[in-house]
């Protein structure tokens, strides 16, 4: 069973949240928590697998207690499920470690469908061993929220997701060129994905104009988190 800690500064929220995980084959509440502090002490004291965690708590956001557990050295799972939608929280989520975000309100096909895509990923890292391209594929794209596009022949999803989190993660719009070096990926490689990605609506092109010479192009993730 994976153990999960239900945190939310609403009680009935919690146990609404809570009531949902329940049904979910092969998930157990472990423990509800209504502030930054309850919850901390609980994964102190409670061993789970996963933090269901809302971001705005009474005495800490929920972003401060993913960087706590981070810095106490608990890699215990992280899925926000909170009314920020901001990008700025969104983006601080991914850095520090959250797995996914899901944007209340919700219902309970969309958490189970968070939830069992993270079972399918705990199966997929827990049988060891090494991962061929599909299995890969499958963990980096498992919990993702955003459908990735009709790759054309020749694109690989592993390469369209690491250009997705890239651009999720920046500050700001990003050149090919500075895409390229967060990535590790050829100039022209990104520049590919970039424009496939454009076409499909799930980047959004800019123009920087300098002093000379023509517009650098730029570009942000557009499609919705």
């Amino acid at each position: 069973m994976i153990k999960v800690l239900v945190v939310d500064d609403d009680v009935r929220v919690a146990d609404v949240n809570a009531a949902y995980v329940a049904k979910i084959p092969g998930f157990h509440v472990a423990a509800k928590a209504h502030s930054a502090g309850e919850a901390l002490r609980l994964v102190e004291e409670t061993p789970v697998d996963l933090v269901l965690l809302d971001h705005y708590l009474p005495d800490e956001t929920g972003l401060s207690v993913v960087r706590t557990l981070r810095e106490r050295g608990h890699q215990t799972d992280v899925i926000m499920v909170t009314a920020a939608r901001d990008v700025a929280t969104v983006q601080a989520a991914m850095r520090h470690g959250a797995l996914q975000y899901l944007v209340k309100p919700f219902s309970y096909a969309g958490l189970r469908a968070k939830l069992d895509a993270y079972a399918t990923l705990r199966r997929t890292l827990d049988s060891g061993g090494e991962a061929e391209q599909a299995e890969v594929d499958r963990i980096f794209g498992a919990l993702s929220s955003t459908p990735a596009p009709e790759l054309p022949k020749g694109h690989s999803p592993t390469t369209a997701e690491l250009v997705r989190r890239a651009l999720m993660a920046a500050d700001g719009p990003l050149s090919a060129q500075e895409l390229a070096d967060l990535t590790r990926l050829s100039r022209q490689t990104a520049q590919r994905y970039l424009k496939l990605l454009e076409r499909t609506g799930r980047v959004r092109l800019s123009l920087k104009y300098g002093d000379t010479g023509r517009p650098e192009h730029r570009y942000e993730w557009a499609a919705s988190v």
